[in-house]
C-alpha cells in the first residue's frame, strides 16, 4: 500500500503536485459561457473515479459493503459540493485568484483537528503551518486588485468572466468552508470508523452517481449536447483530481494537523502553472509569498 511505499510527507508533496495541474485543466476546460460547464466536470470526474474504484475494489477483492457509501457520505457530500462551488468559481475567476483562497481550507481543517481532534504539532511544524497559511492568505489578498491594476495600466481589456468584482470571492470562500468541513469529518472517519481504501471506494462512487445525475440533467433535463470526447480538459482534469485524491487519503491518514494546511499548497503549483501556460500575470509581491508559502512546505519535510 502507499502508506508502507512512501511517507506521508512524499504522499503529500504528491498530491499537491497532481492537484495543482488538475487547477490548470480544469481552468483551461472551464467556459464562462456555458452555464452548465460545472455540472459537465462533475461528470467527468465521476466518471474517472468510478473507473478508479472499481480498480480499488478489484485489488481489495470487491470486499466491500455497500453500506460504506452511506456512512461515508457526510465526508463525501461536503467533498462534492465544495468541489462543485470551485468550478463554478474558475468561472469567474482566474486560477491565481480562486486558487489561493479557496486553499485556505487545509489552514481551517488544521485548526479544527488541533482544538476539537486533539492532533498535536512540534513547534517546528507550528511554526512551517503557520508561515503556509499567512502566505495563501497573502496571495489570495493582493492578487485580485494588482491584476485589474495591471490590465488597466497596459490598457487591456478586462475579461467579463473576472469582473464580476467581490461577489466571485463567494465560491472560493465557501469552497475553503465546505471543503475544511470535508477534511475535519475525513480525519475523524480515517481516524476512528474506516480505512483509507474503504474511505476512497466510498468517495469515488459518490462522486459516480453525482456525475450521472449531473449528466442526465444536462442531457435529458435541459436538452444539452454533450459529446465526452470534446471534453479533453476536463477529462485530463479528472485523471489528475483522481489520482491526487488517491494519494490524499493516505497522506491525511497521519497527523492531519499538518498535512491539511500543507496539501492547501497546492494552490501554488497552480498559480505557477497559471503562469506559464494561461499567461495569468504574478506581480513581485507573489512571486515573495509564493518563496514564503514553499519555505514552509521544505520546513515541514526537513523535520519529518
Amino acid at each position: 500500500e502507499v502508506n508502507m511505499i512512501c511517507s506521508w510527507y512524499t504522499a503529500a508533496v504528491l498530491t499537491i503536485i497532481l492537484r495543482g495541474i488538475t487547477v490548470l485543466f480544469y481552468k483551461k476546460g472551464t467556459d464562462p459561457n456555458d452555464k452548465y460547464s460545472h455540472l459537465r466536470i462533475v461528470f467527468m470526474v465521476g466518471l474517472v473515479m468510478g473507473i478508479q474504484a472499481i480498480f480499488e475494489l478489484n485489488k481489495m477483492g470487491w470486499a466491500y459493503d455497500p453500506i460504506n457509501i452511506i456512512k461515508y457520505l457526510p465526508v463525501s457530500s461536503m467533498y462534492i459540493l465544495s468541489m462543485t462551488l470551485g468550478y463554478v468559481g474558475l468561472r469567474y475567476l482566474e486560477v491565481s485568484i480562486n486558487s489561493p483562497v479557496s486553499n485556505t481550507s487545509g489552514a481551517i481543517a488544521g485548526i479544527l483537528a488541533f482544538l476539537v481532534l486533539g492532533k498535536t504539532m512540534n513547534l517546528w511544524q507550528l511554526g512551517a503551518v503557520t508561515i503556509i497559511t499567512l502566505g495563501l492568505i497573502g496571495i489570495g489578498i493582493i492578487e485580485r486588485d494588482l491584476a485589474e491594476e495591471e490590465k488597466l495600466s497596459n490598457n487591456e481589456k478586462i475579461d467579463a468572466k473576472h469582473k464580476i468584482g467581490p461577489l466571485a470571492l463567494i465560491f472560493p470562500i465557501l469552497y475553503a468552508v465546505v471543503d475544511a468541513l470535508g477534511t475535519f469529518l475525513d480525519d475523524v472517519y480515517l481516524s476512528k470508523l474506516m480505512s483509507p481504501e474503504v474511505a476512497l471506494v466510498s468517495y469515488e462512487l459518490t462522486f459516480l452517481f453525482c456525475g450521472i445525475l449531473a449528466y442526465l440533467y444536462i442531457t435529458v433535463v435541459k436538452k444539452e449536447k454533450f459529446n465526452i470526447f470534446q471534453e479533453k480538459d476536463k477529462g485530463l482534469a479528472a485523471i489528475f483530481e483522481t489520482a491526487g485524491q488517491f494519494f490524499y487519503v493516505y497522506a491525511l491518514d497521519t497527523n492531519s494537523v499538518v498535512v491539511a494546511p500543507m496539501i492547501g499548497t497546492y494552490s501554488i503549483v497552480s498559480v505557477i502553472l497559471g503562469r506559464i501556460f494561461l499567461r495569468e500575470k504574478l506581480s513581485k509581491k507573489q512571486y515573495l509569498f509564493i518563496a514564503i508559502v514553499m519555505s514552509g512546505v521544505f520546513i515541514l519535510g526537513f523535520f519529518e
